[in-house]
């Protein structure tokens, strides 16, 4: 008995050494690897704190194996960067006040602006999904599409059928869907790709055994590109809920895409290609880079975005810009849930006279969401940023602009889940023709809108404030 005693009290002393031990060595890997000090704090804490459970939690839900994955095939598969290239032409034409960003936002994005490009403005589903099934219906070599929620409705239904027949034509398809994303709609999307043949990946499926790890590690880029020389993209999904012309649909949303054309586009399906190989462990990117004609005289840059990446490139770009603006900085967000530097660099530039307007939907989708936007409204209002509602249906759209020269458009919205736990895709433009086009339908939402003030947030009853305040806690999951 003695003897039993003795084995069992040495086998307890050892999984509690060996807890601790692993309890320290996840406390020093969060305190190494976690850039914000907060979610090192509050890791190196529950490490400590609970040795041996803390590090498996650290383990399953602490540790970015995304980075980790794209790192490695990073590794296997170069990024093109040309940062380091001088470019003449760009610089000639931008303000000379704003070299500085232009030099930050290369070495951001490790890319040049591309001269050459023509872009077309696509308001809501009406505009847009024809365009798309058009482009679609004439491929000749190859298309690339990549969307968030693909939903099985009519409209998604009209997508299946084009790419089907695009596949029967010999056309080289691909469909990317994120994994929660098609959950959006029953049944899944996948399962109509997959009986017409049409060759489909879902990123970090669901019912993938690991989904659990990465269950905020989402998707949310909006790319089809056609044939290599045509490619969409913006904010919207596909489906009948951005159809905002019909009558029979509760939940409209209306939303803004982009058709772009010329040297760009071969960057735009690049990204495509990373996610479409991330996606199947397959090396599916160009070995070669196309040489596509110029089809007008705009400059874009892509923007792609992910916690794969060395660093929040998107965040970086939208507060680089804030500073660098001098007379107004314009933002169309359905979401609005900053972090505290972004939020300083908006009142910062209110603060020394630049004009900041933010356009918000009066009703969002998300109830949780908008009660943390609300809890964090008063830190940008009594600062002098300008804060107004557009009136239902819930606007989807975003956009970013500065200075009427100056815009980001795509998938990001402003928020901690599309800065710093979403892939996102997005594109920068200096265009003042094309930009002004961006201001103008801005102008119109704000005519539409109403605005917020001080007072009216400092008169909600406590009750509302207690609401607002405790989801503002989870922003950064928002």
């Amino acid at each position: 008995m003695f003897l039993l005693d003795f084995e069992s009290g040495v086998v307890q002393w050892v999984l509690s050494a060996l807890a601790i031990v692993l309890s320290i060595i996840c406390a020093g890997h969060a305190l190494l690897w976690k850039r914000d000090p907060r979610a090192a704090v509050g890791w190196i804490a529950v490490c400590l704190l609970l040795p041996g459970l803390g590090a498996l939690l650290y383990w399953l839900f602490g540790v970015n194996r995304i980075r980790a994955q794209a790192q490695y095939l990073r590794r296997r598969w170069p990024l093109p960067d040309n940062s380091d290239l001088d470019d003449p032409s760009f610089t000639a034409e931008w303000p000379s006040e704003h070299l500085g960003f232009t030099r930050l936002s290369r070495k951001v994005t490790r890319r040049r602006f591309v001269e050459g490009n023509h872009i077309e403005l696509l308001v809501n589903g009406e505009e847009a999904f024809p365009a798309m099934l058009d482009e679609i219906r004439n491929a000749q070599v190859s298309i690339g599409l990549c969307t968030y929620i693909f939903d099985s409705d009519r409209v998604g239904l009209q997508f299946v059928d084009a790419l089907a027949d695009a596949v029967e034509r010999g056309v080289e398809v691909k469909v990317l869907v994120d994994g929660l994303g098609e959950l959006y709609s029953r049944p899944r999307i996948s399962r109509f790709l997959k009986e017409r043949g049409i060759p489909t990946a879902r990123f970090m499926p669901w019912n993938h055994w690991q989904w659990f790890l990465n269950l905020n590690l989402r998707n949310h880029r909006k790319i089809m590109v056609v044939d290599g020389r045509l490619a969409f993209t913006g904010g919207m999904n596909i489906g009948v809920r951005h159809l905002a012309e019909a009558v029979d649909n509760p939940k409209k949303a209306l939303d803004l895409h982009f058709k772009v054309s010329g040297p760009v586009v071969a960057d735009i399906e690049w990204a495509f290609l990373e996610d479409w190989s991330f996606a199947t462990g397959a090396n599916h990117l160009r070995t070669e880079p196309l040489d596509l004609p110029g089809t007008g005289d705009l400059l874009a840059r892509v923007i792609i975005d992910g916690p794969n990446e060395d660093f929040e490139k998107l965040r970086w770009m939208y507060m680089g810009a804030t500073n660098a603006a001098r007379q107004s900085v314009r933002v169309m967000t359905p979401y609005f849930v900053p972090d505290r530097e972004l939020m300083a660099s908006l009142n910062a530039a209110a603060m020394r006279g630049v004009n900041v307007e933010i356009i918000l939907p009066e009703e969002g989708n998300i109830p949780f969401v908008s009660w943390a936007t609300d809890a964090m409204l008063w830190q940008v209002l009594e600062r002098g940023v300008k804060v107004c509602r557009q009136p239902a249906p819930f606007t989807h759209s975003k956009l970013f602009i500065v200075d009427d020269s100056y815009a980001i458009v795509g998938s990001g919205n402003f928020d901690d889940r599309s800065l710093r736990l979403n892939f996102e895709f997005n594109l920068e433009i200096y265009d003042k023709d094309f930009v002004s086009v961006l201001v103008r339908h801005f102008d119109e939402a704000k005519a539409r809108s109403a605005s917020i003030t001080l007072a009216e947030m400092d008169a909600r009853p406590w009750a509302v404030k207690f609401r607002d305040g405790f989801a503002r806690l989870f922003a950064p999951y928002l």
